[in-house]
């Protein structure tokens, strides 16, 4: 499978916010519960950082989705950590995309010297939780019925990956 990765511009990110609508209205992967502008969406997808970078996918020419390091707090203590996130289109998971995605960005993370990544993941999202295990993350916290969606009280997990 022929993936490529380029980092996001100003005009990608109506492609993301029709990806992340799906999940907003879908999911629990992320936790709103009603959809958010693409000003809002820069507030967490990093634009243009030299050391937090975003991608999209594409798969077979197509994009497929889209994934990016963050800073996990706005501390320099913490300026060794990230925040891993990544949203593939629905009908692309399952093929191995993330898996490289995962990678790709792992990559990067170590480019920029950063060496502890998280992955901040709802309870009951089976599948990026076994994505994330099957790479070599583990859990390392369980915060519990913290979130409501869908008329469901749900967990959080956190899980890392020292580079």
């Amino acid at each position: 499978m022929n993936i490529r990765f380029t980092e996001i511009t100003e005009a990608d990110f109506a492609v993301i916010k029709g990806i992340y609508d799906y999940y907003i209205l879908n999911s629990t992967s992320t936790y709103y519960t009603e959809l958010i502008s693409i000003d809002e969406l820069k507030q967490f997808i990093p634009l243009n950082s030299q050391r937090y970078k975003s991608y999209m996918i594409e798969a077979g020419g197509e994009c497929c989705g889209f994934c990016y390091l963050s800073q996990y707090k706005k501390r320099q203590a913490y300026d060794r950590t990230a925040e891993i996130s990544l949203y593939l289109k629905n009908g692309y998971t399952g093929r191995g995309i993330g898996r490289i995605a995962l990678d790709y960005l792992e990559e990067i993370a170590r480019e920029k010297g950063i060496h502890v990544l998280l992955a901040i993941i709802s309870g009951d999202n089976i599948a990026s939780i076994k994505l994330f295990e099957r790479a070599g993350y583990e859990k390392c916290g369980h915060l519990k019925q913290i979130g409501e969606k869908f008329h469901r009280v749900l967990d959080v997990l956190f899980y890392q990956r020292f580079l």
